[in-house]
């Protein structure tokens, strides 16, 4: 069992063999040679194809904005008097109306100065932010304790508007 080799002794190499060239008609060759058209020129004709194309395309959207423009004309000179009226009333009821709006914000603006006093914490603490970064206007970071003092002190006032609002 074991005394023949599964493989055989002398493996004949396998040697592929082709055709020796691809066949060109001589035809093909001889057009191709006495053709005067290159790589350059097919793509100038391509090229003056697509502009063309473009140009027409341009054109004929020119033309759809012509008749587009001509039918709000003829339109809007059919009632020239309509428009004058419902311009006219617009505009005198518009100013009466902004006048009103005026005086209403005007007065809300009123009510609205009253600016109520900071907390004397809160104020001493944005000086000290202020006096700190004038002393060290080149060096504005060394003033990190003084800004969350300030924070601090906001933040205890945010806190009591809150509680006095939810309240």
């Amino acid at each position: 069992m074991g005394s023949s080799s599964s493989k055989p002794s002398n493996p004949a190499p396998h040697v592929w063999k082709g055709t020796p060239q691809p066949g060109v008609s001589q035809n093909l060759v001889e057009q191709l040679e006495t053709s005067n058209e290159t790589d350059i020129s097919r793509q100038q004709a391509a090229e003056l194809l697509v502009q063309q194309r473009v140009a027409a395309e341009l054109k004929r959207l020119r033309e759809q904005e012509i008749e587009a423009l001509r039918e709000v004309q003829q339109r809007l000179s059919a009632e020239p008097d309509l428009a004058e009226d419902q311009q006219q009333h617009q505009t005198s009821i518009t100013r009466q109306q902004v006048a009103k709006q005026i005086d209403d914000l005007r007065s809300k603006l009123e009510e609205r100065r009253q600016v109520r006093p900071l907390p004397e914490s809160v104020e001493k603490a944005r000086s000290e932010v202020v006096r700190c970064l004038r002393e060290h206007d080149r060096r504005p970071l060394n003033c990190w304790q003084e800004v969350e003092a300030f924070k601090e002190e906001v933040r205890k006032l945010e806190k009591g508007w809150v509680d006095k609002v939810a309240s």
